[in-house]
């Protein structure tokens, strides 16, 4: 991949995961340069393919800003409370068939900057243990980037649709039970590790422990909570 490929794909997943939001400036070109270590030509280039795909504006004298993008929500996980029960687990079982392949594609292709920002959510949820807020927030951008690192959009904009709303279902183990949240960590690092060997058929495989021991965890939460 080259240099603007990779600054592409970096400025894209700022812009797709809300770091930088419709109507908000992107860094200058000088900002840029120095960030990524790259270029003006190569800036330059990534930014004109960013207009050329409709997710900026470069208006004169003023820089380049994100455009709104078209609702891309097909799927509305709802907020916290909202889902059901029996509703979280029929998520789970759906996000089973879409980011066990996501993970291994993921493993295939993912650039290292990529990589660098699995271990940025992965860190940041291991951090968070004592926050349920973060750590739910941290979770989603771990899938969240591994869709993205996949390199095919819909997968990307499918784990976007459905917003951080479905980790929420989780929120309950995180101040209550360390030793549940240290196991999702730990699953957590098996799928990054995975993808850092390049490895699909391990990605692919610790992505689907993680999600059928998610399934567990929720039922085996339901069941201690008072009747």
């Amino acid at each position: 991949m080259s240099r603007t490929q990779e600054l592409l794909a970096q400025l894209t997943a700022r812009i797709q995961e809300g770091v930088i939001q419709p109507g908000e400036r992107l860094p200058t070109e000088g900002e840029l340069v120095r960030t990524y270590g790259v270029s003006r030509t190569v800036v330059r280039e990534a930014i004109s393919r960013l207009q050329a795909a409709g997710l900026v504006e470069t208006r004169h004298g003023r820089g380049s800003f994100v455009l709104a993008q078209p609702s891309t929500t097909p799927f509305e996980v709802g907020e916290a409370g909202e889902l059901t029960i029996d509703g979280a687990l029929e998520l789970i079982e759906f996000r089973t068939g879409v980011e066990v392949e996501a993970a291994a594609l993921a493993a295939r292709r993912r650039t290292d900057a990529q990589l660098a920002d699995l271990r940025e959510a992965l860190d940041a949820f291991a951090a968070s243990g004592g926050n349920p807020s973060a750590s739910v927030h941290a979770d989603f951008r771990f899938h969240l980037r591994i869709a993205l690192a996949a390199g095919n959009r819909y997968f990307a904009d499918l784990i976007k649709s459905f917003g951080p709303g479905m980790i929420i279902m989780h929120r309950e183990r995180m101040p209550a039970n360390p030793e549940r949240f240290a196991r999702t960590a730990g699953e957590h690092e098996n799928i990054y590790t995975a993808i850092e060997r390049a490895d699909a058929d391990a990605a692919r495989a610790a992505a689907r422990v993680h999600l059928v021991n998610s399934r567990a965890r929720l039922l085996d939460a339901q069941a201690q909570q008072p009747q």
